[in-house]
């Protein structure tokens, strides 16, 4: 092959390998923080390598989360605050993996952006890291993809995907009852579905990002961006404790949605809305775009980030256990015959 006078380089399409070694070099102590027993391998591998045996496990059962972050990103690229964007990947994973019964093992990012920008990148990955280092899994892995032309300069995009295992015979939902107690643990805020409305509402606010926030202390980005909470320790705290019969992740499409996904046909959930306090956030939502209580409930997790469904005789117990932990805890309701969810009371 002649070589060019001036021959182009990969460099010259709007991709610097030399910045993604740095990265790599730059986040190999996050990673490393991250090790817990099972792990083979570091980064830089084809693939990681994770050992279930020397993580404990006699007759594992696998299961897998994938998820990203949505238009939440939108604010943190806006506002420079990326910092809280990885525990937000992490969380939206891991806290699914949990609600199967399981603990998560190890955890593999996708970053993809138009262009490397190597500071911001390691922050968000950092994150990623503290994510894992919070709900006891390891950053074993992950791809970052310089692609110009495929994002405007400063705009980037997450994916997570979360392993997780449980001994055979002990998934959850198992044992879900009429006459359950359903214990709400309090949500840090928005958390990482319904961003999109969110976005239009301060839209319709006329507030910039900047702005004092109306709720809270600190700028509105910067609330807005309260990463969302992890639950994974306490609850597998709770569940190894025994009685509880299923936990669900209040994500997208809110209680009205989630709740019914663990629990079997015929039972459905009864919920009074006034057992616990309806956070600032909701309520300006609510105030700035006229919305209706039901439509709350069925697009945010309005404070309750987490339902545990447990023995009624064991839920004393367990939200003690649960509080302990640094949980703030509601007893929200029960399990009742029927289907969906019913409330009663309204949303204070």
């Amino acid at each position: 092959m002649q070589s060019g006078k001036n021959g182009i380089t990969y460099a010259d399409a709007g991709v610097d390998i030399d910045a993604g070694n740095a990265l790599v070099d730059r986040i190999k102590p996050a990673a490393k923080r991250t090790a817990r027993p099972g792990v083979m391998s570091g980064l830089g591998g084809f693939g990681a390598l994770f050992d279930l045996k020397g993580a404990g496990y006699v007759d594992p059962v696998l299961v897998a989360a994938t998820d990203g972050v949505g238009t939440k990103l939108r604010i943190a690229i806006d506002t420079g605050h990326v910092d809280g964007v990885g525990i937000d990947l992490v969380a939206m994973c891991v806290n699914d993996l949990v609600c199967q019964g399981a603990e998560p093992l190890f955890f593999l990012d996708y970053f993809a952006t138009g262009r490397l920008e190597t500071e911001q990148a390691a922050r968000i990955i950092e994150g990623i890291a503290e994510g894992c280092v919070r709900s006891g899994c390891a950053l074993i892995g992950g791809e970052t993809a310089e692609m110009p032309g495929m994002y405007p300069d400063g705009d980037f995009d997450l994916a997570g995907f979360a392993v997780g295992a449980m001994e055979r015979g002990t998934d959850l939902p198992a044992g879900v009852v009429e006459g359950d107690v359903l214990l709400g643990l309090a949500s840090d805020g928005v958390h990482s579905n319904g961003y999109s409305l969110v976005r239009k509402l301060v839209e319709i606010s006329g507030l910039g990002w900047e702005a004092d926030c109306p709720w809270a202390e600190g700028s509105l980005g910067e609330v807005l961006l309260t990463p969302t909470r992890l639950y994974v320790r306490q609850a597998l705290e709770a569940v190894r404790a025994g009685g509880v019969h299923a936990l669900a992740h209040i994500t997208g499409g809110g209680l009205t949605e989630n709740l019914p996904r663990v629990l079997p046909e015929g039972l459905g959930a009864e919920i009074d809305l006034g057992a616990w306090e309806l956070p600032g956030v909701f309520a300006w939502a609510a105030e700035t775009g006229g919305m209706e209580e039901a439509e709350l409930l069925k697009t945010f997790n309005c404070g309750i980030g987490m339902i545990l469904s447990v023995e009624a005789d064991r839920a004393e117990a367990l939200s003690a256990l649960l509080s302990e932990a640094g949980e703030t805890v509601y007893r929200i309701g029960q399990v009742v015959p029927g289907q969906g969810v019913a409330y009663s009371g309204s949303l204070k």
